[in-house]
């Protein structure tokens, strides 16, 4: 699985040359189906060429601008190996794609601006998640979101006390029982550290797990820096409490799996990990939607669903919480140098997709926005928007 961050995002946004290109498509993980996600990005990537020429390049600079895109349709190994749904940024000097546990619908788009409101249910009511399952013997991180899981490779990360130990001082090794591999059927020459029964039996043992669960810190805090997404630990209930008073993470949610997850399968944990975190998956989102009702009720000024007034407020910064209706597009031009907002009856080459116009400021400006279904809106329009001030 792809890996894609909010500061990912926000770098993306930053890249200034123009024209801008975005594709959405679903892909397929398994099945005779993948054999239709190369031919489906190759009838996108035929449109694209059209779009880009409406905008104003001429065919060799299609071409270019194309180039890394139509690489992929030749590279057999990375359609075996996609997600839910697959994205392609493109830009004069950029071109990023994301394999991404997200239902896309197909959609492509060239303009002044990357289309990006899909996204959103990635950063929203824990939309991503982690499962760090912890054991001695093996250590797993997992990634999730409402739609699936994988395991998440990372080179730092030890995978096992004796692995994390073994080039520690043998002094301070502790009192595990140490065996040739050699001579249990594993690699010659390395020591193999295990503690026996169901607890930790002396502080010697306690530090020895704590010293291999700082490592673990370690590398998960540097995986997760900058980052808000809640880590679920799955484990005995001996090593939790030892991987708690290492951990330096932020975000660890205050509940647990326990049992001992070696014994469970990634759909299991995903399972369990989403049930616990449910309660609270969506309680900033109805925060914000109660509050977007009383300031809208109250008539303050401090909410509004109208898009000509959404729009310049969240290029100025004062949208702190939008609402946009999933699957709804609605296409204008926001005139930049008169703050105003025209509204196209029909799409044409110069039309902006207004909703995304607004979730970008409003991202860029470190607003919440949360793209839902029509029945999850606030209000009877397609966007709701909270204001600052």
């Amino acid at each position: 699985m792809d890996r894609l961050k909010k500061s990912d995002l926000r770098t993306l946004l930053k890249h200034e040359p123009l024209p801008r290109l975005s594709v959405y498509m679903p892909t397929h993980r398994a099945g005779s189906e993948i054999q239709q996600d190369p031919i489906r990005l190759k009838n996108l990537l035929g449109q694209a060429e059209d779009r880009l020429s409406d905008y104003g390049l001429r065919r060799p600079e299609v071409q270019e601008f194309l180039v890394r895109a139509n690489d992929l349709l030749r590279d057999a190994i990375f359609w075996q190996q996609q997600s839910d749904g697959l994205v392609l940024f493109a830009a004069p000097d950029l071109f990023r794609h994301y394999r991404l546990p997200l239902d896309f619908e197909e959609s492509l788009s060239v303009g002044d601006q990357f289309y990006i409101t899909p996204l959103f249910p990635l950063f929203q009511n824990a939309g991503q998640f982690h499962i760090l399952a912890l054991s001695q013997g093996e250590i797993r991180l997992l990634e999730g979101t409402k739609y699936g899981v994988e395991e998440v490779e990372l080179e730092r990360l030890p995978r096992s006390l004796a692995e994390a130990l073994k080039w520690d001082d043998p002094e301070r090794q502790l009192q595990g029982h140490t065996a040739s591999r050699g001579r249990q059927g594993g690699e010659r020459g390395r020591p193999d550290m295990t503690f026996h029964g169901h607890g930790v039996g002396t502080d010697d043992e306690k530090t020895n797990i704590l010293r291999f669960f700082q490592k673990v810190d370690k590398a998960l805090s540097d995986f997760l820096a900058g980052e808000q997404t809640p880590v679920v630990l799955a484990g005995v209930e001996y090593l939790l409490p030892i991987y708690r008073e290492a951990n330096s993470y932020n975000y660890l949610a205050e509940g647990h799996i326990a049992g001992n997850p070696e014994d469970l399968r990634a759909e299991t944990l995903h399972a369990r990990a989403r049930e616990l975190l449910a309660p609270g998956f969506k309680r900033e989102q109805e925060e914000s939607a109660e509050l977007y009702r009383q300031q809208a009720g109250a008539q303050t000024g401090r909410a509004s669903k109208q898009i000509a007034e959404i729009v310049p407020a969240a290029y100025s910064g004062r949208v702190g919480r939008l609402f946009i209706q999933e699957r709804v597009q609605t296409w204008g031009r926001f005139d930049l140098a008169n703050n105003r907002v025209d509204i196209h009856s029909d799409r044409t080459p110069a039309s902006e997709e207004l909703l995304n116009t607004a979730a970008l400021y409003t991202f860029q400006n470190d607003g919440a926005v949360y793209v839902v279904e029509q029945s999850e809106m606030p209000d009877d329009s397609a966007i709701a928007a909270v204001f600052r001030y």
